[in-house]
Parts: C-alpha cells; structure tokens; sequence
C-alpha cells in the first residue's frame, strides 16, 4: 500500500519506489506533494500522523519507519 501511494502520488512507478527518492530530489515531491503524499498514507492506513512525523518524513525508508509507530507492519 505505502509503494503504491508513492507511485499514485509522486507519478512513479512503483518499481522506482525504493529508499529513495527523497524530498525534492523529485519535481513532484514538492510541499504540494508531500502533503498529498502525506493524506494518501493516512487514507490509505486509515491512521492521523503527528506533526513531527509529517516533517520528518523525507523518503520511503524514512516513512517505514515512521510509519511502524503506528503498528503499520510491512511483508518483505
């Protein structure tokens, strides 16, 4: 679900979601797009993240990890 909310929303594929990219290393992951890609994962996880965590998250990896304080639980 995450990887397919990076691809909806940065218009990636999905196999280009991988650690990176990273906050404005894109075009489309611009303020706009963070807080689009911000309001996908909370839909999509049916989650409210934190102010901080909304900051902090800078890249995929990043948000995995962010996103485990919530019990989101990731398959490998």
């Amino acid at each position: 679900k995450l990887k397919g909310a990076f691809s909806k929303v940065l218009e990636i594929s999905e196999e280009n979601v991988i650690d990176e990219p990273t906050y404005n290393s894109i075009q489309e992951w611009d303020l706009i797009g963070h807080m689009g890609l911000v309001t996908e994962i909370e839909t999509i996880l049916e989650i409210m993240l934190d102010t901080d965590d909304i900051k902090d998250m800078n890249s995929f990896a990043t948000a995995k990890k962010i996103l485990v304080k919530y019990d989101v639980t990731f398959i490998t």
